[in-house]
């Protein structure tokens, strides 16, 4: 699952979620978040995102604290440890938190929301609040905790100035014998400097000397009598300070399950009101859940996109359609489109609002991807190599339930092979029943899209003047690669253009004159026809002269028609050939070969004609596009007509008769 969200960019989406969260339990429940595969669950994680948003909208963000550490410092106090006086300004901290978002929660009950009623399982504890507010100050035990350490703090001020008063008078009275005026403190003593060689004249202890060692400091032995008073009263001042801070560590420890009530539900309105300012952040909408297979996007944006450059799209599977052939020129956005869609999904079935006006989506069990060229060469992956290995263990995976989305289908081989092996990836994804979305070049493809049912083509627009993609998805109509075109228009030469041309899709006739073949691209040879306008006019006028001149001496000659036995012929073609039509120079399929005549009959977009085989030349056989044992009435027959064959292959139906094509008499 961590591949698919990477591939599809939701790792980056929850890193944006992730930075909107505060309480690190949140951050760790939206990484682990994956698609929810209960409706109940979705449909109750979808109207929390919506009540988090609509509270943030109307009465601003909630007071919600990180509580870093907080259960760590409630399990000291749960064990018997003694808190200090800087850990328990935390706890109070907390409870101030909890405080205000109660407060908070009471004001949004108006709403008649669920998610404010969270309220009830806050509770504020305020004898615990109140007993540390006033204890602890500025995190240290304050003088007024209680009666005895106020009374010994004013007794260690007192003595504390007794000493300094001490040490000053013997200063004042030894002026000679003094390097300095004033006493200083010194390995916790308070010390007189005392020139070297007077040492002796100051009656007390060395405690330290300067760095040129021509002064001493000495603690004089009057002092060091007040010093043992002082060392006393401060034994005393921490036993109380200990005191008071076991009392309210215990204190804390008797409200544990309440306070890590607190913090449970503190980190569960952390993540639903993550998920409501990632709704603003993206500028979200919630979507409708439907159990029926059915998606329908209105004005859909890509999460990650600038809103003011990301062009809105309309889309929709699942009704009347299960797969979606999407095709377009490079860089026309049509990878963007597949990953809009289905990342859209994810975000909703993982109780995201999702980045459109309005979506209907369906629940999906799995999301399967083949994305990128996915070469390896640790592994001695191939493009191609990589992209089968993908797509073989997408349609082991595959089920009614999945969405699956595909990128450059049957890319990375022989465009023949290629598009064989994708028209069968299609027929399996179209068999298995699931929502796919794919997105190809190949012409075939194409045209078995608009012949299977079930699947449905699309394109990507592509403006032709700017060369610049539009990026809006067509649904229903077939895209063009406009390579030719965008070739042209980039600076390609007309006599380059008209060797790529001949070599894609042949020529016809003796001279050299364009001819309007069928291709992706009509506008590019409409272009290229007007480029060769003048030059061709003339040649062709030249052209008429030579043939008026030369009429009056030619011989018609008839030459006699070749007989070509049946047998030969009946081999020529075979059903499910893929041929080429003259002289539109049309593809179509083969569905009977030829007969005794020379005629055969061949299926073209929207009908089925005969046609003399002289004029049909085969493209691609049939063998390399279809298994060995495919069912063409898949291709040639309508849904009605396969059902009734269906039925009188299990027994017999009365008054059903299933017709064979008629041979061209």
């Amino acid at each position: 699952m961590k591949e698919i969200e990477k591939i599809l960019e939701f790792n980056k989406i929850k890193e944006i979620w992730m930075g909107l969260a505060l309480t690190e339990a949140a951050k760790e429940e939206i990484s682990r978040t994956e698609p929810i595969l209960s409706e109940s669950e979705l449909i109750a994680g979808q109207r929390e995102t919506e009540e988090a948003r609509t509270m943030l909208e109307k009465m601003g963000t909630p007071p919600l604290t990180a509580m870093e550490g907080i259960q760590e410092l409630l399990t000291v106090a749960e064990r018997g440890d003694c808190l200090t006086a800087a850990q328990l300004e935390q706890i109070e901290f907390s409870l101030t938190a909890v405080k205000r978002l109660k407060e908070y929660l009471n004001r949004c009950k108006p709403f008649e929301l669920s998610l404010p009623w969270y309220e009830e399982n806050l509770e504020e504890l305020p004898e615990v609040g109140d007993a540390i507010h006033v204890q602890i100050r500025s995190g240290r035990v304050d003088d007024y905790a209680s009666k005895l350490l106020h009374s010994l703090r004013s007794d260690i001020a007192r003595m504390e100035e007794k000493i300094k008063e001490k040490a000053d008078s013997i200063i004042r009275s030894n002026k000679e014998c003094m390097s300095d005026s004033f006493s200083t403190l010194r390995n916790g003593h308070l010390c007189v400097p005392v020139k070297k060689e007077y040492k002796f004249r100051i009656s007390g202890s060395v405690i330290d000397k300067s760095a040129t060692g021509n002064t001493l400091f000495i603690e004089p032995s009057a002092v060091a009598k007040y010093n043992e008073e002082l060392q006393l009263l401060r034994i005393d001042e921490e036993n109380e300070e200990r005191r008071i801070l076991f009392t309210l560590t215990a204190m804390v420890a008797e409200h544990f399950a309440s306070m890590e009530q607190n913090g449970r539900t503190m980190e569960k309105l952390d993540f639903a009101f993550s998920k409501g300012k990632l709704s603003l952040e993206l500028g979200a909408t919630a979507p409708t859940i439907n159990t029926e297979r059915r998606i329908v996007l209105k004005k859909a944006r890509h999460p990650l996109m600038d809103r003011e450059v990301c062009v809105p799209q309309d889309f929709s599977v699942g009704s009347c359609y299960r797969g979606v052939v999407i095709t377009g020129p490079n860089t026309g956005g049509k990878t963007v489109a597949i990953k809009t869609v289905t990342l859209n999904c994810m975000m909703a079935q993982c109780g995201l609002h999702v980045c459109c006006e309005q979506a209907d989506i369906c629940m999906n069990s799995n999301y399967l991807c083949d994305i990128g060229d996915g070469q390896n060469l640790s592994e001695n992956l191939s493009t191609f190599s990589a992209h089968i290995t993908n797509v073989l263990g997408i349609l082991k995976e595959v089920n009614r339930e999945s969405l699956v989305i595909m990128d450059e289908l049957g890319s990375g081989t022989d465009p023949t092979e290629g598009m064989g092996i994708a028209i069968a990836i299609l027929e399996e994804l179209r068999k298995s029943g699931c929502l796919f979305l794919v997105t190809t070049h190949y012409p075939e493809v194409k045209t078995y899209a608009e012949r299977t049912e079930g699947i449905i083509n699309a394109r990507m627009t592509f403006d032709k003047e700017s060369l610049k993609p539009l990026y809006k998805v067509v649904i229903g109509e077939a895209g063009e690669s406009c390579a030719f075109y965008i070739a042209s228009r980039l600076g390609m030469g007309t006599d380059m253009l008209r060797t790529a041309i001949r070599a894609a899709y042949g020529t016809r006739g003796q001279d050299h004159t364009l001819v309007n073949l069928k291709m992706e691209d009509d506008a590019a040879w409409e272009w290229l026809e007007q480029l060769e306008q003048d030059g061709e006019a003339g040649r062709q006028m030249g052209r008429n002269r030579q043939t008026g001149a030369n009429r009056t001496n030619d011989t018609k000659i008839r030459k006699k028609k070749e007989y070509i036995p049946h047998e030969e012929l009946s081999e020529k073609f075979h059903r499910g050939d893929s041929v080429m039509v003259f002289p539109d120079k049309k593809i179509g399929i083969v569905c009977t070969p030829v007969n005794e005549k020379g005629v055969l009959q061949v299926q073209m977009p929207n009908k089925k004609i005969w046609i003399n085989h002289k004029r049909v030349k085969l493209h691609v056989a049939a063998k390399e596009l279809y298994p060995e044992d495919y069912d063409f009435s898949i291709i040639f027959d309508s849904v009605k007509t396969r059902k009734m064959r269906h039925q009188m292959e299990r027994k017999f139906v009365e008054e059903v008769l299933v017709q064979e094509p008629e041979e061209r008499k």
